[in-house]
C-alpha cells in the first residue's frame, strides 16, 4: 500500500489543478493521497470528484503556516471541519498575510532592477486562494529574470535576500488546539527541513503533544538519513504518528515526485483512528476519508 500524505495543487502553490493532482497520484501508483494545500480547503471538492472517478483513497487536509518561539513551522491538519469558526478566522488572517506582502516584495524587486507588476503575479497565480512567494517566483520565471523557482528563492525571495518580506503566521500552539476543536489531527511537516537539524527537539515536541500534536513528518526530501533516524527515535519515545510524504508541487518543486516518500500503513491506520476519535469528541461535521 503506497500512501502519500502531503501534496499541493493550484489551489495554493502547486502547478496542477486539484483534479489533475489526484489523477497524477493514480498514475504514480499511489493507493492513498492527501491534498494539503497551504492554508485553504478550496481544492477539496474537485479533488474528491477526481478520486471517485479514478478509484483512489483521498484524505482531505491543509498545511497551515504557524510560528513557534519565533520560528516558522508548517502544520499539516488532516480531516478538520473547514467551517469551524476559529479555524476559518485563523486561515483568513494567514491568507491575508500571504497576499498583503506581495506588493512590498514587488517594490523590492523593482528597486533591485526587475520590472515586475502585480498583474504579472495575478496572471500566473490564476485565482489561487493562497497567493505568495511561489507565484512571485513563477512571474519572475515568465519574465525571464530567473530560470526556476529554486533560483528565485535562492537569489531573491528567501530570508536575507533582496526581495524577502516577512508575513503573519499564527501561533503553533493555538492552531493545534483549533485543529483539535475542529475534529482534525495535527502533524508537523518537515520539522527539521527549514532550520538547523534538531529543532524542534524532543522536549519541545513533548510539550506540543500535551496540547494535541499527533505526529511528525519523518520521511521528507529535506531530511537526510541521519535526521530521519533521529526523528524516528523521538517519534517512538513520544508515541507519535510518523508519516512520509512527497510534498509534491507538480513542476513547482523538483525532486519531490509523488510517492518519493511514503507513510507506513500502520502509521496511516493510527492517524485515521486518532482522527475518528477527534471527530467524535468535537461533535463537528468533519470530512470522511474517501475510499474507492
Amino acid at each position: 500500500m503506497r500512501i502519500d500524505l502531503h501534496t499541493h495543487s493550484r489551489a495554493s502553490d502547486g502547478t496542477e489543478t486539484p483534479g489533475d493532482l489526484v489523477r497524477a497520484a493514480g498514475v504514480a501508483g499511489l493507493d492513498v493521497v492527501a491534498i494539503t494545500d497551504h492554508d485553504t480547503a478550496t481544492g477539496w471538492d474537485e479533488a474528491a470528484r477526481a478520486a471517485a472517478e479514478i478509484g483512489i483513497e483521498l484524505v482531505r487536509g491543509m498545511e497551515i503556516s504557524t510560528k513557534h518561539a519565533g520560528v516558522g513551522v508548517h502544520l499539516l491538519a488532516y480531516l478538520p471541519d473547514p467551517t469551524h469558526p476559529g479555524l476559518v478566522t485563523a486561515l483568513d488572517k494567514i491568507l491575508d498575510g500571504r497576499t498583503s506582502r506581495v506588493p512590498a516584495m514587488l517594490d523590492k524587486l523593482r528597486d533591485h532592477g526587475i520590472d515586475i507588476d502585480i498583474a504579472d503575479v495575478r496572471r500566473v497565480a490564476d485565482g489561487t486562494a493562497a497567493t505568495g512567494r511561489p507565484h512571485v517566483a513563477d512571474a519572475l520565471i515568465e519574465l525571464g529574470a530567473v530560470a526556476d523557482r529554486g533560483e528565485a528563492f535562492r537569489t531573491l525571495l528567501n530570508p536575507g535576500r533582496p526581495a524577502y518580506v516577512d508575513r503573519y503566521a499564527a501561533s503553533l500552539v493555538d492552531v493545534i488546539r483549533m485543529v483539535t476543536d475542529a475534529g482534525g489531527i495535527s502533524v508537523i511537516a518537515h520539522p527539521w527541513g527549514r532550520h538547523a537539524s534538531g529543532e524542534p527537539g524532543e522536549e519541545t515536541l513533548a510539550d506540543l503533544v500535551e496540547v494535541g500534536l499527533a505526529g511528525i513528518e519523518v520521511d521528507h526530501q529535506d531530511h537526510d538519513a541521519e535526521d530521519r533516524e533521529r526523528l524516528r527515535a523521538i517519534g517512538r519515545n513520544l508515541g507519535l504518528v510518523m508519516t512520509g510524504s512527497s510534498d509534491y508541487h507538480g513542476l513547482g518543486k523538483v525532486d519531490h515526485d509523488l510517492g518519493c516518500n511514503t507513510t507506513e500503513p500502520e502509521h496511516y491506520a493510527r492517524l485515521l483512528d486518532l482522527a475518528a476519535t477527534a471527530a467524535a469528541r468535537s461533535g463537528r461535521p468533519t470530512p470522511e476519508v474517501l475510499r474507492p
